[in-house]
């Protein structure tokens, strides 16, 4: 099995990289997060893989940070859910959020992905809530509800669920339970300097 592999980049594809590692070129599957966090070709990195096989393939799948691989493979255990419909779920809100959403029963997080609908979301909600309260991720509702307001907000302003994803995973934080409005502004704000 593979755990992490160190090389050079050598090619970035939408949906992949080609890592160099000692003259052997790597295919690592990753997630948009992962490939758009991807230094340009040439530089170094290291990511935690997963090795995924099939009767008909064998993928590796690349993570920067540990969690990431962890939840993908909790995910993936799931029969329904695949290393694809893993790394979308992983494409939709950070590691914590995911999990605090797995803890607390909200579907809606997880049917937000192409391929999940609301009886595969229920069934990874059966079979991992209890794992996310056994590692003691706390579940904070109030903290769920309130990014969900936001994202709406931002996707009624006309936002791709991607971009009002990425510019509000650095706007809540240390906001207090009622920040829904402040999250919406610094998020807007963070968009404008994007344009």
């Amino acid at each position: 099995m593979i755990g992490s592999l160190e090389g050079t980049i050598e090619f970035v594809a939408e949906k992949y990289i080609l890592l160099g590692v000692h003259g052997v070129g790597y295919k690592i599957f990753c997630g948009a997060g992962t490939l758009d966090k991807m230094p340009e070709k040439g530089a170094a990195v290291k990511l935690w893989t997963h090795f995924h096989v099939r009767e008909d393939s064998h993928e590796l799948y690349g993570f920067f940070h540990y969690a990431e691989l962890d939840l993908f493979e909790l995910l993936i255990a799931i029969s329904g859910i695949g290393p694809k419909g893993a790394l979308g779920i992983l494409n939709i809100a950070p590691v914590d959020t995911l999990k605090k959403a797995i803890a607390a029963g909200d579907t809606s997080y997880l049917t937000r992905v192409s391929g999940i609908g609301k009886k595969i979301a229920e069934k990874v909600i059966l079979e991992l809530r209890e794992k996310m309260s056994g590692r003691g991720v706390s579940v904070d509702a109030p903290e769920l509800r309130h990014e969900a307001d936001a994202l709406e907000a931002l996707m009624g302003l006309g936002y791709s669920q991607r971009e009002a994803r990425e510019a509000l995973s650095g706007a809540g934080e240390n906001l207090p339970a009622d920040g829904v409005e402040e999250r919406v502004k610094r998020a807007l704000r963070s968009l404008g300097k994007q344009s």
